[in-house]
């Protein structure tokens, strides 16, 4: 699934090329994601121009002057700039027009997202989530004081949404590989040094992943149809009984929370 590397590399492809154009609407080929695309969406974005293109969590939010486009890439979706001419491809789902150019959502499994909401008012998806880690205001301490009295165990914590956004299963498991942290650790059992190191080991995977262009696994392309390298630096994730690049034990794999971790059981006591 895209986690925030992959969303925002999606998001910084878009912005520049679209932003302040007009939309001369849509074309709708399959309206059945997880929830309808919506059906007048062709009318909705007609004449309207693009403002901003911004990223909360794992959703992008393309700005126009009536509302927001909140677009989710789901577990497999994509989002490229084409020739609006470009024969779509079988799982080529939705074109939002600007002219000559169209950003196309290619979605294999159809669980992504294409919802409008009319105004500034936030849409009901955002209300809940939490702090955003590429903010100035994640760190250590935060991150301490929302731990305190917690038995979360830290990998499942890092993947509450809740709390954390955009931090899904492989960019946890890498994380508190850096940080030197068991996965099962419960976050409230961390101390302000332990804190202040996960904290900056999850600004610094994200950071590095981004300069990569996020990661590529399955089906994941940025707006120009190129792939991430990310996957290429993993200490861990999908390593399993390969030998840790640090120490040279095997990587060893558990389950959490119905989701694979990966981890060095000599690095991560």
């Amino acid at each position: 699934m895209p986690e925030l590397p992959e969303v925002e590399t999606t998001r910084r492809g878009i912005a520049p090329e679209l932003t302040h154009l007009g939309s001369t609407g849509a074309i709708v080929r399959n309206a059945r994601l997880r929830h309808p695309i919506p059906e007048n969406l062709d009318s909705l974005l007609r004449g309207q121009t693009l403002l901003a293109v911004e990223r909360r969590a794992k959703y992008l939010l393309l700005r126009f002057p009536d509302g927001s486009l909140l677009v989710h890439l789901g577990m497999s979706g994509s989002l490229r700039i084409v020739p609006t001419a470009t024969p779509p491809a079988k799982h080529d789902h939705l074109d939002i027009l600007f002219g000559e150019r169209a950003l196309r959502l290619r979605d294999p499994r159809r669980f992504g997202l294409v919802l409008w909401q009319s105004g500034d008012t936030p849409h009901p998806l955002l209300e809940r989530l939490g702090i955003e880690p590429l903010d100035d205001g994640f760190d250590g301490p935060w991150l301490h004081t929302a731990a305190q009295g917690r038995k979360t165990p830290a990998k499942l914590f890092l993947m509450d949404g809740h709390q954390i956004v955009g931090v899904g299963n492989i960019y946890a498991s890498e994380s508190l590989f850096r940080a030197g942290i068991d996965p099962t650790t419960p976050i409230g059992e961390l101390g302000p040094r332990r804190c202040a190191r996960l904290a900056r080991c999850i600004r610094e995977t994200l950071h590095d992943a981004l300069a990569a262009g996020g990661s590529t696994l399955r089906d994941f392309v940025g707006s120009n149809g190129s792939p991430g390298y990310f996957q290429q630096q993993y200490f861990v994730y999908g390593r399993e009984g390969e030998a840790c690049r640090k120490c040279a034990t095997p990587i060893r794999k558990r389950i959490m929370g119905q989701r694979a971790s990966f981890y060095c059981p000599r690095c991560q006591r």
